[in-house]
């Protein structure tokens, strides 16, 4: 596996430091690559999500833009206006 030496912001290392002290990870190293395979998961949801969306507004199963509808979305998981 490919080594790489990263800088954490305080708040960060502790936050990492906090997760390996209580064991739910063995390493800081174990941590951050779980952080990254979830935000590919997350981002491999946005995109199917995207082109849901897309496809969509291109069979006019909708009237609404998919800027719209992505702000009513945001709109009712995060509570912004």
């Amino acid at each position: 596996m490919p080594r790489q030496s990263i800088s954490f912001s305080k708040p960060n290392d502790k936050v990492l430091k906090a997760q390996v002290d209580s064991e739910e990870y063995s390493s800081k190293s174990e941590l951050v690559n779980d952080l990254i395979r979830q935000a590919r998961k997350q981002q491999s949801q946005i995109d199917w999500i995207r082109a849901k969306l897309e496809e969509s507004e291109q069979s006019d199963f909708t009237n609404d833009s998919k800027e719209e509808i992505l702000k009513q979305s945001r709109s009712l998981l995060y509570g912004e206006i």
